[in-house]
């Protein structure tokens, strides 16, 4: 039997005594939607091959990378492999290789057994970067719309770069996104030489959504999606526009990459190419707001970032809007090793419009739009109900007894239904302009399709429901010169709640480092309105890449340079903390990286500590030394206090789960403790100091919770402050469940099988594979798993699983004292499936919630499987696991499965 490259569609109706119907936490008709694990496309793989002279019979003629293709080609040939060659890559050093098409995906392990390949990886998808809000506004067509305070430059230092006249001019950026509209006159209005933005190359075409044919061009442009303009201005916009908004770098060169359609996401092939590209084309910095939930290091777009980062280029990638599933849901490729991956901090302010209260004394009312509402009279207002705590206001048709609403500014609250479902009850009557009141959710921005709506806070709304039922005759106006008020973020200058948190799988330290990225205000395409304020790590990503340019600018772009620029920004960023509310944890290292980048710091400090980051791993691989010098390059010997400065403990699990915390994720009281093999020094000019600092974790805590703990070393003096940062977890991840053995999401305890109708089956049970008559494989993952095996074995193996609740007696068991080679023990028929590095699952109905697996009647290699009775085994290895061992594994096996097919 082999894993259906397609989902089949199920109707779901229970109709037999032993099964059991699907559960209600993901409704069936879910199953359609999910995918493979990892977003990982089926039969396509990415190859990397050594060069030439690496292959048996070749030798390194000058053509490196063609012969290396042609040996790989002509093995594969020999193997009777069948394949498809999409891409091939040429980059010697980087790179060399070949997306490819196989026949049969259980071909894969021919392939690795080529002389001279290095790694076959699976090609996968990248969801189209979706920024968390998104608020379109109009072209400025008031001279008196007031300057924008610019306040991230103000928080990161900036500003005071700006005033020095450091721009990044001279260093050239690589946008890998959904293309630029460069058309646009803030950024440049051209493209070409002389330009700002440079030149750039179309990988994908409009058309382009990640599952069809991509058809590349010479030309960038992007006026259909605007994700990649938005990101350009963040870097790039010029100066004295009618916002007064300025790009981090705005006197560096941009190239445009463009990887997405106007609709969908891209494949990660198509990602090398563009970054292979963008190093062959000179670039210094290449930034891509873009990823996937990972949890791993191993995609190859992410191995391909590292080695760009580790050749001397500066490589920023988005962290992942994925934070309120909770920890280690990272997101590839930007777990690249090497590269920085960017968390998000939101914006101070918010520049929005003020409306004015008549008929009654009240402050003005600021609603949630850049621009004043293009409402010139004073309109009375309406509330579509006098109960400010009704939950569904709006969501049903209005009352036959409402007015006619045209002349009113409608009053209503915020919940239950779409704001577009409101606004289409209210526009039935009438209706033309309205505020949302928020119902504590928060105050953001929110879409209102074509609608003239926004929202309005709480109070305000609950104030002008109470006027209106008391029958006061309150009216608003909008303003439509000096209405504009810089509106304070209640959680500025904290993390931002959707940014994803880390570490990674095999511990390592994502995010590295936080930059502006809620409520940031930049440029869209023309077409699509010019300017508008998104939020997202896609808006942090790009402010990196700019303080990278103000810095290559400053120092050349020099490989040291970038190869220490990630330390560089880590071990001079700002501290953030959780809250504001004083004696608060400052936020964990898994959510905040080092902290938010500090520009002006970092370019212009003469002392450099090395290195930034301490890697403390889990229990069972504890690393407590760790040392770290200070280096001196300034012309005065200087002198600094070492002290500890703990960072909240995050409680990853639910107590008595073994389910992830959804945001926001608990803080415990403990933390590491940490004593220090020198507690003040003084490096004199041109000298490094070196230190040892020696780590406890935290002491009674329950490793049941997967406590990351996490803080800073801190060096300081009264003028200067840096910092180490470290990050572990006070347990054992080999400790940690992998496979989801409840029956929270579905009714029924999983790893499950399920039939075409909708039900699970719990007894022996034949199928045909005609039509829809199969079986489905559906399962979570509570942790990620290195490797994730199905195999086809004999109905009567007598093997223990771990995971199944009623074991057989054992013919077969494997203790762990067991030597190394027990895997090889457990007789199978024949693989059905095997995935390299998965993530674990989300417990959102996404795509991200659980795995389904459509299963047929051959093996993966082809071959037809005979009739008979057979059971599935499921195995996952452990985090940390030994690949060669029975025992790291968790095992289930499947009710006895009949194959009946017809003759």
């Amino acid at each position: 039997m082999k894993i259906s490259s397609s989902l089949r569609l199920f109707s779901f109706v229970c109709l037999l005594s032993h099964v059991q119907v699907w559960g209600s936490k993901f409704p069936p008709s879910s199953i359609k939607d999910a995918s493979t694990p990892g977003n990982i496309v089926p039969n396509k793989f990415i190859v990397e091959v050594e060069d030439a002279s690496s292959i048996p019979g070749k030798r390194d003629t000058g053509l490196v990378s063609r012969e290396a293709h042609e040996s790989l080609y002509d093995s594969l040939r020999k193997r009777d492999v069948g394949f498809k060659v999409d891409k091939e890559f040429n980059s010697k050093g980087l790179f060399v290789g070949a997306a490819v098409t196989l026949t049969d995906a259980k071909d894969r392990a021919k392939v690795l057994d080529i002389s001279g390949v290095k790694a076959v990886r699976p090609v996968v998808f990248i969801p189209a970067p979706k920024p968390v809000s998104v608020k379109v506004v109009k072209d400025p067509s008031d001279p008196a719309v007031p300057p924008d305070s610019e306040s991230t430059h103000v928080l990161t230092g900036v500003d005071k770069l700006h005033a020095q006249g450091i721009t990044g001019s001279g260093v050239k950026i690589g946008i890998i996104d959904t293309g630029i509209d460069y058309t646009h006159p803030v950024l440049g209005g051209a493209i070409g030489p002389g330009h700002k933005i440079i030149g750039g190359f179309d990988f994908v075409g409009d058309d382009y959504d990640g599952s069809n044919t991509p058809v590349p061009d010479s030309d960038p442009l992007d006026q259909c999606n605007g994700h990649g303009t938005h990101v350009a201005g963040i870097i790039g916009a010029d100066p004295d526009n009618a916002f007064n908004i300025s790009g981090v770098a705005f006197g560096a060169s941009l190239t445009s990459y463009r990887v997405f359609g106007c609709t969908g996401g891209v494949t990660d092939d198509v990602l090398i190419e563009a970054l292979l590209r963008g190093v062959s084309e000179g670039q210094d910095i290449l930034t891509m707001s873009l990823g996937g939930s990972s949890g791993w290091t191993e995609t190859s777009s992410a191995v391909v970032s590292s080695r760009i980062a580790d050749s001397g280029k500066v490589v920023t990638i988005a962290a992942g809007n994925d934070g309120a599933v909770g920890a280690f849901f990272s997101s590839s490729p930007g777990n690249a090793i090497s590269a920085i991956s960017v968390a998000s901090l939101d914006n101070t302010v918010i520049p929005l419009q003020n409306a004015t209260v008549v008929g009654v004394t009240h402050d003005h009312i600021t609603y949630f739009s850049t621009f004043p509402f293009p409402v010139n009279a004073t309109l009375p207002i309406f509330a579509t109900s006098t109960d400010p705590t009704v939950v569904d206001d709006a969501c049903d048709p209005l009352p036959d007894d409402t007015p006619d609403l045209s002349g009113f500014l409608v009053i209503i609250r915020r919940g239950t239904c779409t704001f577009v479902q409101k606004m289409t009850n209210v526009g039935a009557k009438g209706g033309k302009v309205a505020l949302i009141y928020d119902n504590g959710t928060g105050f953001t921005a929110i879409d209102v399709g074509n609608f003239t709506a926004t929202l309005i806070q709480q109070a305000d709304g609950v104030f002008l429901v109470n006027e209106f039922a008391k029958g006061t005759n309150v009216s608003i106006s909008f303003p439509q010169e000096g209405s504009s008020f810089q509106f304070p973020d209640a959680a500025g200058g904290l993390i931002s709640s959707f940014s994803s948190i880390g570490p990674t799988n095999d511990m390592f330290f994502k995010p590295a480092i936080a930059a502006p990225g809620g409520n940031i205000l930049s440029t869209l395409p023309v077409p699509l309105g010019s300017f508008g304020v998104e939020s997202g790590t896609s808006m942090a990503t790009p402010f990196i890449a700019g303080v990278s340019a103000l810095l290559f600018g400053v120092k050349g772009n020099g490989a040291s340079v970038g190869t220490t620029a990630r330390t560089l920004f880590e071990t001079t960023a700002q501290r953030v903390s959780s809250s504001h509310t004083d004696g608060d944890p400052l936020q964990s290292v898994a959510m905040q990286g080092a902290g938010l980048v500090n520009a002006f710091d970092a370019i212009h400090s003469d002392i450099v500590v090395s290195p930034g980051e301490f890697l403390l791993n889990d229990t069972a691989n504890f690393k407590s030394s760790q040392t770290f010098s200070v280096k001196n390059t300034g012309t005065t010997a200087k002198s600094f206090k070492v002290s500890h400065v703990p960072a909240g403990t995050l409680q990853a699990f639910q107590p008595g789960t073994a389910f992830f915390q959804d945001a926001p994720v608990p803080f415990l009281s403990q933390t590491a403790t940490v004593t220090f093999s020198e507690t003040s020094f003084t490096v004199q000019s041109g000298q490094t100091q070196k230190l040892t600092a020696h780590f406890t974790p935290p002491a009674g805590v329950n490793s049941s919770l997967l406590p990351i703990y996490s803080g800073f070393i801190d060096i300081s003096n009264a003028n200067e402050t840096f910092h180490v940062s470290y990050l572990g977890v006070a347990a054992s991840l080999k400790d940690v469940p992998v496979v989801d053995t409840s029956d929270f999401f579905f009714g029924v305890n999983l790893p499950a099988l399920g039939d075409s109708d909708g039900n699970f089956v719990l007894d022996p049970r034949n199928f045909t594979f005609v039509g829809d008559d199969f079986p489905t494989l559906v399962m979570r993952l509570d942790f990620g798993t290195p490797l994730l095996l199905v195999d086809l074995v004999d109905q009567d193996i007598q093997l223990k699983t771990s995971l199944n609740k009623r074991d057989r007696e054992p013919l077969i068991t494997f203790p762990s004292t067991a030597k190394s080679g027990t895997f090889a023990q457990v007789k199978t028929l024949g693989p059905l499936l095997e995935f390299d590095f998965v993530p674990r699952n989300s417990d959102v109905n996404d795509g991200t919630g659980f795995n389904p697996f459509a299963i047929e009647n051959v093996f993966a290699n082809g071959t037809t499987v005979p009739n008979g009775s057979y059971r599935i085994l499921l195995r996952a290895l452990k985090v940390t696991g030994d690949r060669t061992k029975e025992e790291d594994f968790e095992s289930w096996l499947s009710p006895i499965v009949g194959v009946q097919a017809p003759a």
